[in-house]
């Protein structure tokens, strides 16, 4: 195994100013200075107390570029998209990375890296089978896997260890969650409610194990037999779920073995371990602060295939018309948006977004993986859809910064 790296490399200072010139705003440093609200003419913006890159996300550009300014004159190899935000990415491809999988890929693989050559491992994590393909190589590993996500590997690995099949609250497809699995000895994903109902129904004997099988087919561990392997498990989950279903989920599951074991025997048959992300919990709490007062229209941006962004807007849509954009172009005039569709799983076009009653208030949410300049533009779009003047506004901003 070659070199490995989880702290970075002391070049915190020396890519500071960089990364503030990339996805820095003044707008939204503005905004939150001014108890994160700005009224011009008709029009408020209320932004949430807590949104944009969170800890973890900093935590991980900020070493990609530090890798970049330590090995100048190597090859950076990722595994995949450090976080899910195209911009982002983009600019690491624009630097030299070279992504092994996913949209940025140029058909480079495993197969091209040399002991001398840098991966860094993205956010997400990566799955167990590759991490031994990198560490035979004897390459230089980066590692800026997110803590939050680290803990819920703790977990899954001592359910593995005690023979616990994992029960993970997830997208069986995404990224995290693929890494999460490949630590468990066996496991089961579930996406939402529905489908934790559908398994408890099952372990209380309710169910067909054909049906069950076509059912989760692409989301178990090779093997599975649901007849033996849900007669011990362990809870865990995406970090990037809606927390309030991960905490149903868990608690049915329970309900299901009191039902079916008695409360004695569950206690050594079922475990949960409290593995919510405080970074996608304060969003989510941020958001329902704002729906207190609920706003006209609500704003998250975020990556379209960003699952924590993707809950922000069903949270928003419980109390105010809510639309989910990657940035401030896609907000094309009053009379048209250009967002993305979770019935429809792509983006499209709304009519007649803008609502027509005066004074309007708009909040504006966005992604873990969504950075300020993306948030600061939009800002200044919906102030130039409201018909105001927003030289005044970035003067005002720039002259504070």
């Amino acid at each position: 195994m070659g070199e490995y790296h989880r702290k970075g490399f002391g070049l915190q200072d020396t890519v500071k100013p960089l990364l503030e010139a990339a996805y820095g705003s003044r707008v939204v440093d503005l905004l939150r200075r001014k108890e994160h609200q700005i009224t011009r003419g008709q029009l408020t913006v209320r932004l949430a107390k807590e949104c944009g890159f969170c800890i973890g996300v900093e935590r991980a550009v900020d070493i990609a570029y530090q890798t970049r300014h330590r090995f100048p004159g190597k090859r950076i190899f990722i595994t995949n998209e450090i976080i899910h935000n195209a911009s982002v990415n983009e600019r690491l491809r624009d630097m030299g990375f070279i992504f092994l999988s996913g949209s940025y890929n140029k058909r480079e693989s495993y197969a091209d890296i040399a002991s001398s050559d840098v991966v860094l491992l993205p956010a997400f994590g990566a799955p167990v089978q590759e991490l031994e393909i990198l560490r035979a190589k004897g390459c230089i590993l980066v590692d800026t896997t997110c803590g939050s996500v680290m803990n819920v590997w703790k977990s899954v690995e001592k359910y593995a260890h005690d023979r616990f099949t994992s029960i993970i609250h997830g997208k069986y497809g995404h990224e995290e969650t693929i890494a999460t699995s490949s630590r468990a000895q066996r496991y089961l994903v579930v996406r939402d409610l529905d489908e934790a109902a559908y398994v408890c129904a099952y372990i209380l004997g309710r169910g067909n194990r054909e049906e069950f099988m076509r059912k989760f087919a692409k989301a178990v561990s090779p093997g599975f037999d649901p007849d033996k392997d849900l007669e011990r498990i362990g809870i865990a989950n995406q970090t990037t779920m809606l927390s309030t279903e991960s905490m149903e989920i868990a608690q049915r599951f329970r309900g299901a073995f009191v039902q079916r074991y008695g409360e004695a025997e569950t206690q050594a048959r079922f475990r949960t371990q409290d593995t919510i992300c405080s970074s996608t919990q304060d969003r989510q709490d941020a958001v329902n602060d704002l729906l207190q007062a609920p706003p006209d229209v609500m704003i998250v941006i975020g990556g379209y295939n960003s699952s924590n962004t993707t809950h922000l807007v069903e949270i928003s849509r419980q109390k105010c018309p809510a639309y989910h954009i990657d940035d401030a172009a896609c907000m094309i005039s009053r009379g048209q948006i250009r967002h993305f569709s979770a019935a429809a799983k792509r983006e499209v076009i709304h009519e007649n977004w803008w609502p027509s009653k005066t004074p309007l208030t708009v909040a504006v949410t966005a992604g873990a993986s969504t950075p300020d300049n993306k948030i600061g533009d939009v800002v200044l779009r919906l102030f130039e859809l409201a018909g105001e003047n927003v030289a005044d506004l970035v003067a005002e901003a720039e002259a504070r910064g």
